[in-house]
């Protein structure tokens, strides 16, 4: 049973380090190429992190469950999808995956693993926007599980997508990712001042998206139906 749940924090770990992976080098590499064209770099980022993130899904979710999230961990441990004692480990691999994504991007490039981002992500519309992402991309997960469990890492993938364009802050949705985005003073990064402020909002839209599917759950079909579609014990 311990080796098995290792092999999951394995999981997590190496699929949020992909993840940010492809966030930041995406976004260097769309920087460079875009000759100073924002809209053209946003493009290619948004491009890349939503294919990597069908792809690494797909990858691990049948070991970890792919939560790669704090927020999706947390809403699946609340509807019964995992136990709470397996919910630090795997909150301690995001964040360490993180990170280590984020250095791994930045070698790449030939730039310093770590450096303090400076890109002002501030305000009450941007906390807003985090607050809608993330309950979008809850809701889409718990809606799809429900549904059609097999399309869950493309209807994530697509949302995610969709939801750099949509949203002021391009999306972040994730306190994993957005603490390591601030180790980054790059395209993707964002100044360590303004993530308290996104990490409460991504915190409370997870949390209403979760309770209003815990509503629904009750009144219209079993809770069971509803957990996330690799959800593991």
């Amino acid at each position: 049973m311990r080796s098995t749940f290792v092999r999951r924090l394995a999981a997590e770990f190496l699929g949020t380090l992909f993840l940010l992976t492809a966030v930041v080098g995406s976004g260097i590499m769309g920087e460079r190429l875009a000759g100073g064209n924002v809209a053209i770099a946003l493009l290619a980022n948004t491009l890349a992190t939503g294919a990597a993130l069908i792809a690494i899904i797909l990858a691990v979710g049948p070991v970890s469950g792919a939560h790669l999230n704090p927020a999706v961990t947390l809403a699946d441990a609340w509807l019964g999808g995992m136990t709470w004692r397996g919910v630090p480990g795997y909150l301690v691999a995001q964040v360490v995956g993180a990170v280590a994504g984020v250095a791994t991007a930045d070698t790449m490039f030939g730039l310093p693993a770590f450096s303090v981002s400076t890109h002002v992500r501030s305000g009450a519309a941007q906390a807003f926007s985090e607050f809608v992402a993330t309950f979008g991309l809850l809701a889409v997960i718990w809606g799809c599980a429900r549904s059609r469990p097999t399309a869950v890492p493309y209807a994530v993938g697509a949302y995610i997508t969709a939801a750099y364009w949509f949203t002021a802050s391009t999306s972040f949705a994730n306190p994993a990712v957005t603490m390591a985005r601030a180790l980054t003073n790059t395209f993707a990064g964002v100044r360590p001042a303004d993530v308290p402020a996104f990490v409460v909002a991504q915190a409370t839209g997870a949390f209403c998206a979760t309770a209003l599917i815990r509503w629904l759950v009750r009144s219209s079909f079993d809770l069971k139906a509803i957990r996330c579609v690799y959800s593991v014990k």
